[in-house]
């Protein structure tokens, strides 16, 4: 019984206007805020990986291995783009959804853009089939629901405050099937 409870609170407000036109705050405060819902600062992609790999560029200067790599047979051949695509996760993280990041064709960005809403848990036919591509992301429904609570503006700082704190989506994202 508690649990429908919970449910009754998280769901759209009718009188409440979800579109980019009627979005009070600073478009910049949802950057972070991808079309489906989830939130860039909880992306490996976007914090963890860029900090792992300058972690490891600066292990390899340091080991030499920017001068040469003549200790493992082979390496010779692949060692150049291995370097070239170590350094584009290092300075250049995915920019975000918002930004241009991600793939252009994406179904959702697609239609979060025509119906000119800030993402789809803030759209009326939330959730929708779309979404069964992150069927993997534990916490895109409960955030989803909370997000139509609070609002995205909120929501945004919320999930900030949980990237603080070190949290990012592959800690709790349901393994894929092989």
């Amino acid at each position: 019984m508690e649990v429908l409870a919970l449910s009754k609170l998280w769901t759209l407000d009718e009188s409440q206007d979800y579109t980019q036109k009627a979005y009070q705050g600073n478009m910049n405060d949802i950057e972070e805020v991808t079309f489906c819902g989830l939130y860039c600062g909880l992306c490996a992609s976007r914090r963890r990986i860029p900090q792992q790999a300058a972690t490891l560029r600066q292990t390899l200067i340091q080991e030499g291995y920017n001068r040469g790599y003549f200790d493992i047979p082979g390496l010779e051949t692949v060692f150049a783009a291995f370097w070239e695509g170590l350094n584009c996760l290092t300075d250049q993280p995915c920019p975000g959804c918002r930004a241009g990041g991600g793939n252009p064709d994406c179904a959702i960005r697609n239609c979060v853009q025509e119906r000119g809403v800030v993402a789809c848990p803030l759209c009326a036919e939330y959730p929708c089939a779309r979404l069964n591509i992150l069927e993997n992301y534990p916490l895109r429904s409960a955030d989803g629901q909370r997000m139509q609570v609070i609002g995205s503006e909120q929501w945004a700082a919320e999930q900030e405050a949980r990237a603080r704190r070190g949290l990012a989506y592959a800690d709790v994202r349901f393994p894929e099937e092989t």
